[in-house]
């Protein structure tokens, strides 16, 4: 049987790329995802923060409370899940235990990044990056920890912020070097810098598309010649929900009532459809007919 380790690895071989990442904060959005199509989904952190405690991306996520989020929407895809771990909750003994409970939570894959504790959201003002060892520490510990060779470890740094390109470019290398399977640099600014990351350091790289952020938006086809293999749109789904909210609340506040925002809304038969429940109701009738049956012997 093929793992989603293993089908997310083919993914990022596949010469069709890159490979669009759309980013889901809950199971309700997976399931959204995967019914659109996608071959893969992402657990943002920033996503699972903003819907979970309605904070900002600034590190306030628990490991506790993202290993339930993570068991909840693998249970209801079979694509692969990449997970944002952030820091990887402590330092390098903790990233062990991180990858392990987010593994057995059935992630296909990790990010961690080189951000000082607590974190902020990439695209903010106010960052600071750990040491260039200590990083490469945590990405080693991560890959000794994971049980299956096919789990994939996507290391991110944030140092084009802090410390310029180049070294950006150094510590992208270094964490490759120690074993990450995917490098993610952090808000390039323009797509000079772009290309620049993908000549400078071979590997497989990700694209973080953040709508208003620092990085140019740029069509999927170019991101591919520039050498990108996933394009992540890590809250493009939760921002759209938002607006289909407002639009509806706009409607009942206007109106008193919903009666003519149907084609607000998704319908009740799809609402239905989109959470299985036709499979439950097969489930619920299954196991009553044999219990019926066990009763009548």
């Amino acid at each position: 049987m093929t793992t989603p380790a293993r089908r997310l690895r083919a993914l990022l071989a596949s010469p069709d790329r890159p490979l669009l990442l759309p980013g889901v904060p809950n199971a309700l959005t997976a399931r959204v995802v995967e019914e659109a199509g996608f071959t893969a989904a992402y657990v943002t952190g920033a996503g699972v923060t903003n819907t979970y405690l309605g904070m900002p991306d600034h590190g306030m996520l628990s490991l506790d409370e993202l290993c339930g989020h993570v068991d909840a929407i693998c249970d209801v895809v079979d694509i692969p899940v990449v997970v944002d771990a952030d820091t990887g909750f402590g330092n390098a003994i903790n990233v062990q235990r991180t990858v392990r409970r987010l593994e057995r939570a059935g992630a296909a894959g990790i990010q961690l990044e080189d951000q000082v504790s607590p974190k902020k959201c990439g695209h903010f003002e106010g960052k600071d990056v750990v040491s260039l060892g200590e990083m490469v520490g945590k990405v080693q510990a991560a890959v000794d920890a994971r049980r299956d060779d096919d789990f994939v470890v996507v290391a991110r740094t944030d140092a084009r912020a802090t410390e310029g390109l180049d070294a950006a470019c150094e510590r992208a290398a270094a964490y490759l070097g120690a074993g990450a399977d995917v490098i993610f640099v952090e808000a390039p600014e323009s797509v000079e810098e772009m290309r620049h990351l993908t000549t400078q350091v071979p590997g497989l790289h990700v694209a973080n598309m953040v709508e208003g952020g620092r990085t140019p938006l740029l069509p999927r086809r170019e991101l591919g010649e520039l050498g990108f293999a996933v394009a992540l749109y890590a809250n493009a789904t939760m921002r759209g929900a938002v607006v289909g909210m407002r639009e509806v609340l706009a409607h009942l506040s206007k109106h008193g009532d919903t009666r003519e925002a149907a084609d607000l809304m998704i319908s009740w038969d799809e609402r239905q459809e989109l959470v299985r429940k036709p499979e439950f109701d097969q489930l619920e009738e299954r196991y009553a007919a044999t219990a019926e049956r066990r009763r009548a012997r």
